[in-house]
């Protein structure tokens, strides 16, 4: 053990010697304090050890850095486009710490002009291959992975140098919006995602692939729990790992669909956290021979998966999404209820961000817990928005709201950024909601207006939103609109295009 000590101490002594990193002097400062005080520590001696110098410091986080090399030899610097979908540079170890840690790393225009079908840009983004940004690594997201512990994985910002932030970013995007929230009104906003996926395995017949249910148990089987449960507990490991809390997790209503809920926090670190659990589960299911896909309607003849998001008000860590003075309706604050008005109202803008492919709205269908009328209710599962009163809460109080009109497609930031816009909006305006909708939506079809039941239904009441385009800008909405465009063109050329998806999404 001492001996294998030593031959580690020497070599990453030489190497960062070798490097420039440390001089002679400051190496031998090193091992000096590194072996009196482990001798310290291992026989109880007292001895006075006093401030550590400087240059022990230095040399102490130069060998922690050096040890990480050693061990990890990739590390993945993952952002997430306009279509939706997660992609990822990655940068061995050594160069990462030496040089992509602080100056990150080169990336195309075109990378947010990008389409589920095409890694190209789309016509009318004004994005092309001329010019680059930096990918700049969050390293407060800096993962090791659980499924593979020889690689971190690192969330980015996408600037256009170090420290100069790029309007088309998502992650900016969503901080510019709930700062606003934050200096307007003193509120924050939390998010907590219900991730609905379809576990499926491979099944080659006459020479032919197809991914087939996992199986086919119904809602909360606890036989399909049960046999999914070497993966599930993989995954509530891996969440787990990654700081990422767990709040339940069931068999859903699809053949080999499931459920894992999150708990919820701030909304940048929940859609940080909701990248990371498709990743999670996406990968642990991989290991295990199958895949995992959060396509929003893998097959038209199941039931859809959605990434359900409840919301809340915060201020001074406080829910002040409640209210139950003289000036509160329906269980809601002023600010709660204003808020959530603001949500109403642009919710057929913001579905172009929280249902933002062609299949999505197959999912989106009346009498499928889906929410395909515009209106709201109280516990009311059919409505697009709900909201809730769970455990613990005062009866007919309201800590939350579920918007159900969110699925495994949508940038999460690009889609919660929406989310906050509409309701600053509804805040500036004192908007108050229309009354509750109690029961089935679809029984007062003749009265309500339905949501967009297409995706150029929602991107043509997006580019007359004028408020989320003053609040996400300008230039980012030109950019999703055209990816949205030619995605809808392009699958209603390629309808049987949809089928490869469940390897992208």
């Amino acid at each position: 053990g001492s001996r294998r000590a030593r031959d580690v101490v020497y070599r990453v002594l030489s190497a960062a010697c070798e490097d420039g990193d440390l001089s002679i002097e400051e190496a031998i400062d090193a091992v000096e304090d590194i072996f009196r005080r482990n001798a310290s520590d291992l026989y109880k001696l007292n001895v006075a050890n006093g401030s550590i110098h400087q240059k022990t410091m230095i040399a102490d986080s130069t060998i922690a850095s050096s040890c990480v090399e050693q061990d990890v030899l990739f590390v993945r610097i993952v952002w997430n486009d306009a279509s939706g979908q997660h992609r990822c540079r990655v940068v061995p170890a050594g160069r990462f710490y030496e040089i992509a840690r602080n100056k990150g790393v080169g990336l195309t225009f075109a990378s947010m002009g990008m389409t589920s079908f095409c890694d190209g840009p789309a016509d009318g983004t004004n994005l092309t291959g001329v010019g680059e940004i930096r990918l700049m690594p969050d390293m407060s997201t800096l993962l090791r992975l659980p499924w593979s512990t020889r690689e971190e994985m690192v969330i980015a910002d996408m600037q256009i140098r170090p420290g100069e932030a790029w309007e088309y970013c998502p992650r900016y995007v969503l901080r510019k919006v709930t700062k606003v929230l934050l200096d307007e009104f003193n509120v924050t906003m939390k998010a907590g995602f219900e991730n609905e996926f379809y576990l499926r395995r491979k099944l080659v017949s006459e020479g032919h692939e197809r991914w087939v249910p996992y199986d086919n148990s119904s809602y909360c089987s606890t036989s399909s729990f049960d046999g999914a449960s070497s993966i599930l507990q993989e995954v509530y490991s891996s969440l787990k790992a990654a700081n990422i809390v767990v709040e339940q997790l069931h068999a859903e209503a699809g053949k080999g669909q499931f459920e894992v809920a999150l708990k919820y926090v701030l909304c940048t670190l929940a859609a940080d956290n909701l990248i990371y659990a498709r990743e999670i589960i996406k990968s642990v299911a991989r290991k295990h021979g199958l895949i995992a896909t959060f396509l929003p309607k893998p097959d038209l003849n199941d039931i859809g998966s959605g990434s359900h998001v409840h919301l809340s008000l915060w201020k001074n860590d406080q829910n002040v999404f409640m209210g139950s003075n003289e000036y509160s309706h329906y269980g809601m604050s002023n600010v709660g209820e204003q808020f959530l008005a603001g949500v109403y109202h642009h919710l057929p803008s913001i579905l172009a961000f929280t249902a933002p492919h062609p299949n999505s709205y197959d999912r989106i269908q009346p009498n499928t817990w889906s929410g395909a009328y515009l209106c709201w209710g109280k516990e009311n599962r059919e409505a697009p928005l709900r909201t809730a009163c769970p455990p613990g809460v005062p009866l007919d109080m309201v800590s939350n709201f579920e918007i159900k009109s969110f699925d495994g497609c949508a940038n999460p930031h690009l889609g919660l950024a929406a989310i906050v816009a509409a309701g600053i909006d509804g805040l500036r305006k004192g908007l108050k909601l229309p009354e509750p909708i109690e029961s089935n939506p679809a029984d007062y079809a003749t009265k309500l207006k339905r949501l967009p039941q297409d995706l150029l239904e929602s991107v043509e009441s997006l580019a007359a939103d004028k408020t989320l385009h003053e609040l996400i800008g300008d230039k980012l909405i030109t950019a999703v609109i055209a990816v949205r465009k030619a995605e809808i063109d392009h699958y209603s050329k390629n309808p049987g295009a949809f089928g490869d998806l469940i390897h992208r999404y």
